[in-house]
This record gives structure tokens, sequence and C-alpha cells, in this order.
């Protein structure tokens, strides 16, 4: 039991004749007798106290309960409003006060047994109304803070009914949805999607929400975004999957998913919408939404699912935007669409239809259609009809022509299958879902920031020993150039075969006749092959790499290398180029190397990050302090960029490079002094891997005196290629 002070003091019932003991009390009082609309929640209620309005009494009651760890209700009253002099007394009642009643219902039966909190708790307050020179006040004439019952902690009393207040715009918005005839968990799922949304956009500017509301004030959709996501489409909103082929059973709405792929190959999230229906309007709405959240920016290709709805809101909202169906989800109707009607030719159908899905030529494809149908007797089966129709939409020999960024390869698409499902698992608590699809992200984030940061810090295995290869390796993601150089590594397989001026024909080399076409015109700067894969993925395939190779081109042409692909640290200058003498150089290496290091090991513990953060503003700060000298800053210049991925120790005794570290020279470097090497006679040795001096082919190992290309007259500058 809790116990407190308990005066009780009375007042005639009108609240105007006092007792001889009620005047003494209150004249007693201090001259400064609270009269106010609010007072400290730190005093206590005492005879005598005054108030100006009942609502300031019951105020600074419920404040002193709240202190104390109980809620207050209105309780018995003198009086009432309208009739004589008003309402003249009042009591406060802790709301563990009285027992409950049954009380039959309306059909005679007694009302089920609920169960209740009051225990006949005394403690109270009461307030009697009476006016000084014609002023009304209510004064405290009886107060008691006895209590019967254990007093509940401050983290366990704000959860009391009396203290989880609805704001006056929440009243009428839940009047509204009464009577548009929702549902209370409606009403709910409304009001925290609204709530968490706007404490998102608090805690972030850049979080971004829209929300629609029908014609009878229900939630018909939603969509959100996050800071990261908006800076992750701008540099890899290229190409987008909208994934649209599940629902919510928590909220009984459809879900969408817009994601993408970024430069390591890592799925990255850009939006999520709920639909209420799925249909042409409520696709177009979230479309149009999306554009809104991404600056108008579109999409140069969208994959779906096969649905007509979803296609027909893209052609509207992105008129420009190449739409695609995902083939998985048109396979995966197959089995119920053919597999009775073929029976025992059903795979054999199937492995067929696969063929002609790979196909490169249009030609091919239209011819091994009719074909296909033919032979099964398919010329009337309405699926056949349909898929034909929207053969430009699913077909891969009419989609090479559109940068799709690899998402409909069989690892990809399971790699996004991952991340929905694990969104899709966040869905049992209602009111977190969106704070929780946010966890996802941020998770996602940092672990692609962590495997970003060791492929950086891995060393790189050269398979080819081709300048192409090296100078790949200097400028593309480790994901990308791990995609080029398994085109490089088949590329000898292939025979370069001229046909005509700035034309080749390249096939396998256990091939007779066809292959690809291949077109080069090094003055105009162009190279394009029959096959479409630089365009559809955004790699050189290995019929270009063939012909570059054959035609003594080192350097892959700048233009294709998609900055999309290339690491975060490569630029689109020449790395070759020079900017800060050796001196710096090895400074600059060991400071990129220990922040390296230091990222590293800080993504693993929240203190760790928390620490380095703390000390780096530190250095960063007596940095600065430093007075800044320009003196000899112009003459800086050195041979070796730290864009290279040139290491002192790796190569062979030909001089080949045989293995680079990814990204920058310092990523290798550890901490400690770097070994030279040391002379066997006695003499300096200089370095064997250099860059040229004069203007030669940039391969390293030589200078342009020593330069066996250009020193063949033979050869001109059209015939080296792209240098």
């Amino acid at each position: 039991m809790s116990e407190g002070t308990s005066v009780v003091m009375e007042s005639s019932e009108n609240g105007t004749d006092l007792s001889q003991d009620d005047i003494g009390t209150i004249e007693g009082t201090p001259d400064n007798t609270i009269l106010s609309r609010q007072t400290s929640v730190n005093l206590v209620p005492f005879i005598g106290q005054r108030f100006i309005s009942q609502e300031a009494a019951y105020e600074f009651y419920c404040s002193f309960a709240k202190q104390c760890g109980f809620s207050i209700r209105r309780h018995r009253t003198r009086g009432k409003d309208g009739v004589g002099r008003g309402v003249t007394r009042r009591d406060f009642a802790c709301h563990r006060g009285g027992y409950p009643q049954m009380k039959p219902s309306e059909d005679g039966k007694m009302q089920r047994n609920r169960k209740s909190s009051r225990c006949g708790c005394q403690a109270y307050m009461r307030i009697v109304k009476r006016a000084d020179f014609e002023v009304p006040e209510w004064r405290v004439t009886g107060f008691s803070n006895i209590h019967n019952h254990e007093l509940l902690k401050p983290q366990e009393v704000r959860l009391l009914p009396a203290y989880c207040t609805i704001s006056p715009d929440d009243k009428i918005r839940i009047c509204m949805f009464a009577k548009a005839g929702m549902s209370v968990r409606q009403m709910l799922r409304l009001l925290e999607l609204e709530k968490v949304c706007k404490k998102l956009k608090d805690e972030n500017p850049n979080f971004k929400y829209d929300f629609k509301i029908d014609r009878h004030n229900r939630l018909e959709h939603i969509a959100w975004t996050y800071a990261s996501s908006v800076q992750l489409y701008e540099a890899f909103g290229d190409a987008m999957v909208f994934d649209t082929t599940h629902r919510l059973d928590a909220y009984d709405m459809l879900l969408g998913i817009w994601l993408g792929v970024d430069n390591h190959g890592m799925t990255c999230f850009f939006g999520c919408v709920l639909l209420q229906d799925e249909n042409m309007q409520s696709f177009s709405w979230a479309l149009k939404t999306f554009l809104g959240f991404m600056k108008r920016k579109a999409p140069q290709t969208i994959l779906t699912d096969h649905n007509m709805w979803l296609k027909e809101a893209i052609s509207i909202e992105m008129p420009e935007t190449k739409h695609a169906f995902c083939i998985w989800h048109i396979v995966a109707k197959f089995s119920d669409w053919f597999s009775v009607l073929l029976g025992s030719r059903y795979d054999d159908w199937k492995a067929e239809f696969y063929r002609l899905y790979n196909l490169e030529s249009v030609e091919d494809f239209e011819l091994g259609w009719r074909e296909m149908v033919n032979k099964y007797g398919l010329n009337a089966n309405k699926h056949i009809v349909s898929l034909f129709a929207l053969r430009t939409v699913w077909a891969l020999s009419f989609l090479r022509r559109y940068f799709f960024a690899g998402i409909m390869s069989t690892c990809q698409s399971e790699s996004i299958n991952a991340f929905i499902q694990r969104v899709l698992s966040a869905q049992s608590q209602l009111d977190r879902f969106v704070e929780q699809v946010a966890e996802i992200v941020d998770f996602n984030d940092r672990v692609g920031a962590k495997e970003k940061m060791q492929w950086k810090l891995q060393k790189m295995i050269l398979k080819t020993g081709s300048p192409i290869e090296s100078h790949a390796a200097t400028l593309l993601s480790p994901y990308a150039f791990g995609k080029l150089q398994d085109e490089l590594v088949l590329a000898p397989q292939y025979a370069s075969l001229p046909v005509d001026e700035g034309c080749f024909q390249v096939r396998h080399h256990t091939q007779m006749d066809g292959g690809c076409k291949v077109i080069w015109a090094p003055c105009q700067g162009h190279i394009s092959c029959s096959c479409h894969q630089f365009e559809f993925s955004g790699i050189l395939c290995r019929h270009v790499l063939r012909v570059l190779s054959t035609n003594n081109c080192f350097h892959i042409p700048d233009q294709y290398l998609p900055t999309r692909w290339r690491g975060v640290n490569s630029s689109s200058t020449n790395p070759f180029q020079t900017a800060t003498t050796r001196e710096h150089s090895d400074k600059i290496q060991l400071l990129e190397s220990m922040a390296s290091t230091l990222i590293t090991e800080s993504i693993e513990m929240e203190e760790r990050l928390d620490v380095a953060c703390e000390q780096i503003a530190i250095a960063l700060s007596r940095v600065k302090e430093l007075s800044r000298s320009t003196h000899g800053m112009n003459e800086i210049s050195y041979n070796c960029p730290s864009d290279s991925l040139i290491l002192p120790e790796v190569e062979d005794a030909d001089g080949i490079v045989r293995s680079f570290t990814i990204g920058h020279p310092h990523d290798s470097i550890t901490l400690g002094k770097i070994k030279e090497r040391r002379p066997k006679d006695g003499t300096e040795i200089t370095r064997k891997r250099r860059n040229c001096s004069g203007p030669c082919c940039g391969h390293f190992g030589h200078d342009g005196s020593a330069c066996s290309i250009m020193g063949d007259d033979d050869l001109h500058g059209d015939a080296l290629g792209y240098l």
C-alpha cells in the first residue's frame, strides 16, 4: 500500500458559506496562493489552493497523479451546468477508486464479467466554487493521497489510457473513418502507417512518402523510399525491377518493391508501395509517385512479372522506358498451361522453348517459333498465341539491344528474390513494417559496404596477361571486371576474319561458318557486335575483345567502360596520367591504406564505429589548424598514379604483371615498411615497370624509344586502335 498525507476539509454545499475552520485555513495560506491555469508538477495539492477553472484544477491534479504513478477521473459533482448556479463542487478520484458494477444489457441478460482495475481506492481531490468580488474561482477543500494499491513506475504510468491522448486532428479523422464504415483494425493500420512515415520524415528530411485516400477516407495506397535509396537510384537507376507478385496478409494489400543492381552486382533497394487494388489505376499511381520521389527520372529499362495492367500503366507513365516481362514468371505457368496438353512431349517442348528464348537473331527466333508451333500442334492454343503477340517483351532476341544490367540472369534473380523474402518476413508486426523495411535496407547497405571493402583489399590474379585486362582492372569494379575477364579468357578460342574494311566475322574455332559480325571504326571511336552483349549488359563480348586484341589495341575505349560499372575510386580520366611526386604518392598511399583498414575494422561493431568517428574528428580538427601552404604544389608530378594497380612486388622475372589489388594500390599495403628490391651487383637497379616517357602504346616495361610497336615504321595511328 502506498501512503501519503491525508488532509480533508469540507465546505458548504453552495461553496460560498465556508465554516470558520475553512476560513481560517484559507486565510492562513500564503499570499502567493496559486491561482493559475498551470502549476509545477513538483508541487502537492493543498487545502486552499485556488484555480480559475475546473479544467485548470483537473490539469494540475492530473500532472501530480502522473508524477506519482496513477491517473485520475472526474467523480461526483454538486449542481448541474445551466441550472441555477451550475456546478459548485467537483471531486476528482484515483482511476482505481470505486468498484465495478454488473449492469444488465438491453435484452435483460447480465453483461460478461470483464476484469476491472477498480479496487476502492480512496485517494481524491475536491474543489468548490466561490466568487470574491464577483470573480469566480475554485478552491481545494479536500485532498487525500492514500492509495490501497501499488503506484506505477514512470515507464509504466505513461501506458495508462488517461495519458494515451489522441490529438484533435486524429479525433476528427477517426470520426470520419467511422462514418465511412472503416473497422477499428483498418483505422489503426492507416494511422500507424502515417505516424511511422511522419516519424521517419522528422528524423530524416530526405525520407519520402506519399499516400492516397479514397472517397470514403480509407487508405488506398501508400509508397515510400529512403535517402540512401534516392542516391542509389541516381547512380544505378538505369535498369530496374518492379516486383508485384506478393501480398501482405497483415495489411491485405499488394506489395510492390522497386529494386536494382549496383556496380558491384549487389541488389539495391529503390522504394516500396502498398496498393489496395491490382488494376491499371493503382499501378499508374505507384509509378507516378515513384517518379516523383526520383525527380522525374525514369529508368531505361524495367523488368516486371507477367501483368497486363502493369504493362499498360508503364506505357503511360514511362513511355520512353523499355518494359520486359520476367521469363521466370512466365515459365512458372507452363505446367498448368501445357503439361496435360503435351503429355510426355512436355519436357522436349520446354527445352525447345528455352532454346528459342536465348536466340540472338530475331529472324531465327520467328522461324524457329513457327517450326515449334507446327511440330507440337499448338497453332490454335491461346497461350501460344498470346506469348507470340508479346514476344517483344520477353524474348531475348528482341531485348538484347536494351541495357538491363544483368538483372535477367539467374544469379541476379536469386539475389533479388532473397531480398524480397526478407521484406516479406517483416510483415508480422504491423505497426513496425515501414521501420523494419528501413532496417532491412540499412542492413543490406552495411553488408554491401563491408563486402565491397573486402573486395577492394583482395588481390586479383590476372588470367591472360593482356594489357586490355590490366587496363580494365584499374577502372572497373571487381564484379564488372570479373564478367569482362570471363570474356577475355574465352576470346582466344575465336577466330577473327576480316570481311570488309572495318568489318570482321568472329566465330568459334570449331565452327566452319556463321559467327558474329563485329564492326570496328577506330577513327569514329565505334565498335559493335551483332550479339549485342554490350548493349544488353554493359560488358564487352568475347567477339569484340578478340578483334581488339588481334588489331593491336591495348586499351578498351573509355566509352565502353560504362561509369555505372566502374569502381568507386575510378574516374573517367586517363588513369596513367601523372599527378604528384613519388615521395608524396607513398604517403598518400599509406594514408589511404590506413583509412581503408579503419573503415573495415570500424563497421564490425557500433562501439568501434563511434570511437573511429570521434578520433577522426579530432585528427581532422588538428589537420585544419595547420597553416595551408601552396609552395611547390605546382611542381608535383609522378609517374605511378594512385589509381594504378601496380605494386612494387607484383611481377615475375619477365616483368609481366601477374597479380594486382582491386582498387587503389594502397589497399594491400600494410602499415609496415614496403620491402625494397636489392641490387645483386651493388648498383641501383631501375624499376622495370614504368609508363612510356613519350607517345607510346601505353603498356608497361619500356619507354617510347624502346617501344617495338611505335618503332615499327609500317604501323600508323589507325592500326594501333584505341591507345
